[in-house]
């Protein structure tokens, strides 16, 4: 009668048994930090991290850790208090977090990709007056070429010594040289409850620049206990190459702590080390984004291929057109694909392989769920539900599509998501939803539910889109692209390439005293991108528009241009794409649209 009700099952008995272990967890303010040094007491010789085929054991990471604490306690640093790490993948990334977080400290996770003016935003928005600059020296000289903007804050270099930085900087790898490994008490960390800041995890928001997004205790202990939904153990082996300033990174490294896991470090996500380290290193467990599945399936065949141990794949963005090719070629048992939001207030997933879900939304989820998620339907234009006569928002039936929301707790209800102006926080919330006085939170993403009761994403609304993994801000890059002189206005949008997960970026100029772009004209366009916006944020191609495409209260309009896209046998103005391998900007004629050399340069 209800042919559903076996994969509904699923969801709620694995649920059930973590929400169960997370609350208690919770109520006891049992922090990720108290279970990282517990791991250490209970096997401090198991190997933690490996990493460039160096193996670090809980006691050593914890040692290093607490050099970091006895470093930032001499700095007066205490609970509350706010340091900015800029910083790749690395052992001491981590090291360096976790000794802050024995003192609770809040750390301000800063995207490594970042440079010029977003990268002074984000260090400035975090609130704090020290930055520590992690292991490399690309990130040492980005930072350099910013000194008169940072010039109020407190510097420190990992991985050189003073003798190789300038000398308004300090190396901290000679501070840990000079310091002692002595454990720091947890009474240190008295003052700090569930409710307290962890870290801030930074995402793009609909404003333009990253915003710092609070992540609280209670959420760090929440994120810790997902991977018990896959039944993880102290035996298992994670693979660790999304990066571990994002959510994602954070995920896979807060779970592996959580069970005593180790946890296989790289410092960037690569097709050609791929198989080699899984099958080397016996990895039992990966963390994913789509498009690096699709990076795997349009890889050559590797013989290591199908010789490995793991268990599952967790993450978001499979697409249900590779899900299968992928998991047959690969030979892959199980594969959770998930929904959720640095910033949100829930979470969906499914454990029935069904290819491109993210979840389920039959009727007895929705009735049993005790963090209740709805989807509504909504007006594109303004990314905003639809109420009806009675103001309430309007829930989806199967076959349509809607707007996902999901309540707001009462515990964390009266605090900010964002580090950010109020009303940068208020247009996520959408107060008296289904009744007076609920509050939910707006994702702005856009779900399809099937006849069966699985969720699919289908879409993100608003001023931001997905590309490579990343958010990318438009109103970000469109404020970039204004600098230049002769770019008057500039539409930013994702479109759609075949072959491609997310939204390429594109955007639409208008140009101020000249009728076109000259060579040197898109050299500097190009020179001007590569110096002020991450590699993924960085336009694919442009259209050069005789005017700009304005409503009457002069808001720019995308959903023509969105549909028109980058086909020169649809759009007549002057199109380009971007040409690495020439670094600069190069027509994009017919010819090279048809034969998909553009695509190939993506």
């Amino acid at each position: 009668m209800f042919p559903w009700i076996g994969d509904d099952l699923k969801i709620l008995q694995a649920g059930y048994k973590v929400r169960k272990v997370m609350n208690e967890e919770i109520e006891q303010a049992y922090f990720l930090i108290d279970k990282f040094e517990d791991k250490v007491k209970l096997h401090p010789d198991k190997p933690f991290i490996i990493y460039d085929h160096n193996i670090y054991s809980f006691q050593y990471v914890d040692q290093q850790a607490n050099k970091v604490a006895n470093i930032a306690k001499r700095w007066g640093l205490t609970v509350g208090d706010t340091v900015a790490l800029y910083a790749s993948n690395s052992p001491s990334f981590i090291w360096t977090f976790l000794g802050l977080a024995k003192l609770g400290v809040t750390v301000a996770l800063i995207n490594s990709n970042l440079q010029g003016k977003a990268l002074v935003h984000c260090v400035k928005a975090s609130g704090g007056k020290i930055l520590i600059v992690g292991e490399g020296m690309e990130l040492l000289n980005t930072v350099i070429e910013l000194d008169t903007e940072l010039d109020n804050y407190d510097i420190y270099i990992q991985g050189s010594s003073k003798d190789q930085i300038p000398p308004n900087y300090t190396s901290f790898d000679d501070l840990m040289r000079k310091t002692m490994p002595t454990p720091v008490h947890k009474n240190v960390r008295s003052k700090m409850n569930v409710m307290s800041t962890f870290c801030f995890i930074y995402t793009s928001g609909t404003t333009g620049l990253p915003k710092p997004v609070f992540i609280l205790h209670i959420k760090g202990i929440s994120l810790s206990k997902l991977v018990g939904l896959f039944g993880l153990s102290e035996n298992d082996i994670f693979y660790l190459f999304l990066p571990l300033y994002h959510t994602s990174g954070c995920m896979s490294l807060f779970g592996a702590i959580d069970v005593g896991a180790t946890v296989v470090i790289r410092k960037k996500f690569s097709v050609s080390y791929f198989w080699k380290d899984v099958h080397q290193y016996n990895i039992t467990v990966i963390q994913y984004i789509g498009e690096l599945c699709r990076y795997l399936l349009n890889g050559p065949k590797d013989p290591l291929e199908n010789q490995h141990k793991i268990k599952v794949m967790f993450g978001n963005g499979l697409r249900k057109d590779i899900w299968t090719k992928f998991q047959t070629r690969f030979n892959i048992p199980k594969i959770v694909e998930f929904f959720g939001a640095t910033e949100g207030t829930g979470f969906t997933f499914q454990l029935s392989n069904k290819p491109g879900a993210i979840g389920r939304y039959s009727p007895l989820i929705k009735k049993i769920d005790p963090s209740p998620k709805r989807i509504v339907k909504y007006d594109f234009a303004t990314a905003e539900p639809i109420r009806d006569q009675n103001g309430r928002c309007i829930e989806i039936k199967p076959g349509e599509s809607g707007l996902i929301l999901s309540i707001i707790p009462d515990v964390v209800r009266s605090l900010p998501f964002y580090r950010a102006s109020q009303e940068d926080n208020n247009k996520k919330i959408v107060l008296n939803a289904f009744e007076e006085g609920d509050a939910y939170f707006n994702y702005g993403d856009l779900f399809y539910l099937d006849k069966d009761y699985f969720l699919y994403f289908q879409d993100r609304l608003g001023d931001t889109f997905r590309w490579k993994g990343e958010n990318v801000s438009t109103t970000e890059v469109a404020n970039i692209l204004t600098n230049v002189d002769f770019i008057q206005d500039a539409n930013v949008y994702g479109v759609t390439v075949p072959g491609h997960d997310g939204r390429a970026g594109m955007a639409a100029l208008t140009l101020t005293d000249i009728q076109e772009l000259s060579e040197d004209n898109l050299k500097t366009i190009y020179n001007h991108c590569e110096e002020e916006l991450p590699r993924y944020a960085r336009p694919i191609f442009l259209r050069v528009l005789e005017e700009a495409d304005l409503t009457s209260t002069f808001k720019q309009r995308k959903v023509d241009l969105i549909k028109e896209g980058y086909n020169p046998s649809v759009v007549k103005d002057p199109l380009y794409f971007r040409d690495d391998s020439k670094k600069t900007f190069v027509p994009l004629t017919f010819q090279l649209f048809t034969s998909g050399v553009a695509k190939s340069k993506l």
